[in-house]
């Protein structure tokens, strides 16, 4: 490797960011170091990096690496979760009497966070429509410190312009977090769009096997991401050396499982847009989405999530949960097998009741990389 920014395709940067074969061994793929303590030759002097794997373990410091190169910036840090990365980077940034904007259909956890924790800290929020850039600007007061923005939005697919946001964000002197958990690092790079602060959860695409849990917060910032360092040390919650290896082998296939995830979720909205038992299909990738020509601008494709409304409503929902087969009726998403849920009683239920809360026709589905045929016919059974 040179010096400067790696220049490589984003391929290649999966398969080598931070990944040279081990220098010791010539082991192609590295080694996962499971100590937890460093020997130190005098006092206070390791004879590496390392000291305690809390602080740092050279697994976990190959993931940050590769996961800050994918995202096209300079610092990564990665958590025990997408929850613990998302708590990281709201204690970094806000303190009591702080405001943050949230979208209106934010993700069920990060609205849980912030309404039952932060709020008992003094800590306020606001929810906007993300696809409004004037609604997300109004909601901005003098106290906001954070604009948090998913794109698309978890569930309804919501696409937020992040490059205008951001200007509306840095104009009040907020940062802005993009969480690009639905997108992954393929699709979508907000730091180059003007992002301050990229989340993950790296359970979902990065990860992409569904078994292993993980999240990642990457910056440009050094100042930030000394706090971010700062609270991975001292709060723990980091990810283990065989998660962190986990998600790095699944890094590797990025590429190409967004790729299919993309193809067989275009097909998945197309078959069902104008279906009798579907009274609204949400996808990025129709012409009939309100953020359609955002995410043709900042999205290298669509993604591989389909939301859809039943005209059924809330039993017809609930009813083509259960009825697939090859679809697992199952929560997360991202993994290589396709998944189907309802997030009102599922992932979003700490919203009940909310305005974040989703509507109870819809279904949220995680389009796998199965054959196209299978998962097609598995609708149509479902829906008959």
């Amino acid at each position: 490797m040179t010096d400067g920014p790696d220049t490589r395709g984003f391929a290649t940067r999966a398969i080598h960011a931070g990944q040279e074969p081990d220098p010791e061994t010539g082991a192609v793929i590295l080694p996962i170091h499971t100590s937890t303590t460093f020997a130190q030759d005098t006092v206070g002097e390791p004879r590496g990096p390392f000291d305690y794997s809390r602080a740092g373990n050279p697994t976990r410091a190959v993931v940050e690496a590769a996961l800050a190169s994918l995202e096209g910036g300079t610092f990564g840090r990665s958590f025990a979760s997408g929850m613990a990365a998302i708590d990281t980077a709201l204690r970094s940034l806000v303190r009591p009497g702080d405001h943050v904007v949230l979208p209106n259909d934010v993700y069920g956890g990060t609205f849980r966070l912030l309404d039952k924790v932060f709020t008992e800290w003094g800590v306020s929020y606001t929810l906007a429509p993300v696809g409004d850039v004037d609604a997300m600007s109004a909601a901005i007061t003098p106290a906001t410190k954070i604009v948090w923005i998913e794109t698309p939005t978890n569930p309804l697919l919501s696409v937020a312009d992040i490059a205008a946001i951001a200007d509306v964000a840095h104009a009040a002197n907020a940062k802005l977090v993009v969480d690009n958990t639905f997108a992954s690092p393929y699709l979508q790079q907000p730091l180059a769009l003007g992002a301050d602060v990229v989340m993950h959860s790296t359970t979902k695409y990065l990860g992409g096997h569904s078994d292993v849990i993980g999240g990642a917060l990457v910056t440009d910032d050094g100042d930030l991401a000394e706090r971010f360092e700062f609270l991975q040390k001292s709060a723990g919650a980091v990810p283990g050396p065989f998660d962190s290896y986990l998600l790095l082998r699944g890094m590797k296939t990025l590429a190409v499982r967004m790729e299919q995830h993309c193809s067989n979720a275009e097909s998945v909205a197309a078959q069902l847009d104008g279906h009798r038992q579907v009274s609204q299909v949400i996808y990025p990738g129709l012409d009939s989405h309100p953020g359609h020509a955002v995410a043709a601008r900042q999205m290298r494709r669509f993604g591989g999530m389909v939301s859809v409304r039943l005209a059924g409503g809330r039993d017809a929902a609930i009813a083509l949960c259960e009825r697939t087969k090859i679809f697992t009726l199952a929560e997360s998403l991202g993994g290589v097998e396709s998944l189907i849920e309802h997030p009102a009683v599922m992932t979003h239920a700490s919203a009940a009741g909310s305005t974040a809360a989703p509507p109870d026709d819809l279904v949220r589905i995680s389009v796998g990389i199965e054959d196209i045929d299978d998962l097609l016919a598995d609708l149509d059974q479902a829906l008959a």
